[in-house]
């Protein structure tokens, strides 16, 4: 394809439109724009510039990725469910040829006739089948999803209560963690529930702190990412957000998790009845693909004086009632006690094992360690295993 063509294809593009704005296809199309030579080369040099910023420098690939990732009303359609009109889908196989053209874009190409074309920089070009990827991933929607949710896995909110991704997600896998079988195989088996489409529980995980409850939620996220599962973490002060966030992910054909971590409310805390209400209208019945998870030290979540019990008020056992009642709103309660000391010294010798330490009296160390931070904890253990790991490489 000409280079004057491929520039006229790619400034009509409609349904892929929006990857116009990427940087790097900014400045190709500058590049395939400028007539005058010096003007050429230089937007030349821009290109590669942008591009060596991203995927490797590699021109094949970048557009792979972006056009993958480019959320567009044809894949919005395909996530819903819907088969799209027919002329929509002639114009995205046409559209993918041209990409496909400006895929194979070799440096040599553009350089021809620039001004010192032989000094302007090189870059990568891999070979790409852009239409089959693209008819894999609309195949198997459910899990790669689309637009920056098929290019990321953990999300939280911005100030206005809008997804944005966490670019350097907790790396925890579930081989990471120790101990607590039972309770990662329940907080497991009701998120695979989840992502088959069977019916799924919101979950409450609650217990000592530093027991592990953030690390499963995060850990499982980790692991079933390829299988369609995305973690969307919300702090206490943007509950109000879900509602507007649930209608939005209703239409997503992946799976969430809204998570919730270190979850507890005054008494008279207007976010706790924000979620109260979303509780009730059952989250996983709105959508049918997201699911609720809270972790929280209280077992009751609501802060509760003794001056509550002792008020003025004539039905005071409903008020009690009604304060303590918001655990048993989610489906699922896992609680992950405190260990025992075989149990904490099995986590300590597991993980120095994992971690090439070899200590004398690793275990009286290690219980002096857990005295010190207020008692025997799997945080305590990790933390102890890593400060002699520190030592030996110190060494």
């Amino acid at each position: 394809m000409e280079l004057h063509c491929l520039n006229t294809r790619l400034k009509t593009l409609a349904v892929f439109r929006g990857v116009l704005k990427d940087p790097v296809m900014e400045a190709l199309c500058a590049c395939l724009t400028q007539a005058e030579a010096l003007e050429a080369s230089s937007a030349y040099a821009e290109m590669v510039s942008r591009l060596y910023q991203t995927d490797g420098g590699d021109l094949g690939r970048h557009i792979l990725r972006i056009v993958l990732e480019d959320e567009n009303a044809f894949i919005r359609a395909i996530g819903r469910g819907e088969t799209p009109p027919e002329y929509m889908t002639r114009s995205v196989e046409t559209e993918l040829e041209t990409f496909q053209a400006a895929a194979e874009m070799t440096p040599e190409r553009l350089k021809a006739g620039l001004d010192g074309g032989s000094s302007l920089p090189d870059f990568g070009v891999s070979a790409v089948e852009l239409a089959a990827e693209y008819r894999r991933r609309t195949a198997e929607i459910g899990r790669y999803g689309y637009g920056v949710y098929a290019a990321h896995h953990m999300f939280c909110l911005d100030g206005n209560g809008q997804p944005e991704p966490v670019l350097r997600p907790d790396p925890v896998r579930l081989a990471d963690l120790v101990d607590y079988e039972r309770e990662r195989r329940l907080v497991l088996d009701n998120v695979r529930a989840l992502l088959s489409g069977r019916p799924a529980a919101n979950m409450l995980l609650t217990g000592d702190a530093g027991t592990g409850k953030s690390s499963t939620i995060k850990a499982v996220g980790n692991e079933l990412k390829e299988e369609g599962l995305r973690v969307v973490e919300i702090h206490r002060d943007q509950l109000c957000y879900i509602p507007a966030l649930l209608d939005r992910l209703s239409e997503n054909p992946l799976k969430f998790i809204l998570f919730i971590d270190d979850l507890s409310f005054q008494r008279d805390d207007s976010n706790y009845s924000a979620l109260k209400a979303v509780l009730e209208g059952s989250v996983s019945a709105r959508g049918g693909n997201v699911i609720l998870c809270a972790t929280s030290n209280r077992r009751h979540i609501v802060k509760e004086q003794f001056s509550d019990r002792e008020g003025d008020e004539v039905h005071r056992g409903e008020t009690i009632q009604e304060m303590v009642s918001l655990s048993d709103r989610f489906g699922l309660h896992v609680s992950f006690q405190k260990p025992g000391k075989d149990a904490y010294l099995d986590i300590v010798r597991t993980l120095a094992r994992w971690k090439g330490v070899d200590r004398p009296a690793l275990e009286e160390l290690a219980e002096r360690f857990a005295l010190s931070r207020g008692g025997r904890s799997p945080r305590a253990a990790r933390q102890f295993v890593d400060s002699l790991a520190a030592e030996t490489a110190a060494e």
